[in-house]
């Protein structure tokens, strides 16, 4: 009988300080993992890594283009639509989130006649 061989203490070392992971999965998502794999170049490893944020994976340019795009949408949506008031104590800006802070401001805008512009101007010349 063919005795089996000690494996180097290097080894058993390494092995002990990387233990295996082993799972089984969909084969949907065996084969995502594949085709992420030979497209990126990664390793079944790194990719368990990127997903668990250990590791970052490198953007793509259009990967790049397309945070930049939406950055600059959010951006822009932000300017246009949040609504901020200074505080009355400290002067630090405050912004409108919550529901109860949007029906209060509309409240209290209804309460003292905020209008738009133009509705002011023709209750002024006598249109309305």
């Amino acid at each position: 009988m063919a005795k089996r061989s000690q494996k180097p203490p290097s080894r058993v070392k390494y092995e002990e300080s990387h233990p295996t992971v082993s799972c089984r999965v969909p084969r949907e998502a065996y084969e995502r993992l594949q085709a992420i794999k030979e497209k990126e170049g990664k390793s079944f490893a790194d990719i368990l890594r990127i997903g668990m944020g250990i590791l970052k994976a490198k953007a793509k340019k259009e990967d790049t283009v397309y945070s930049q795009g939406y950055e600059e949408g959010y951006n822009e949506a932000e300017r246009e639509f949040k609504v901020t008031y200074a505080c009355s104590v400290c002067g630090k800006t405050i912004t409108l989130n919550s529901e109860g802070e949007k029906e209060a401001a509309s409240g209290y805008m209804e309460e003292h006649g905020w209008g738009h512009a133009e509705c002011h101007k023709k209750r002024q010349q006598g249109y309305l």
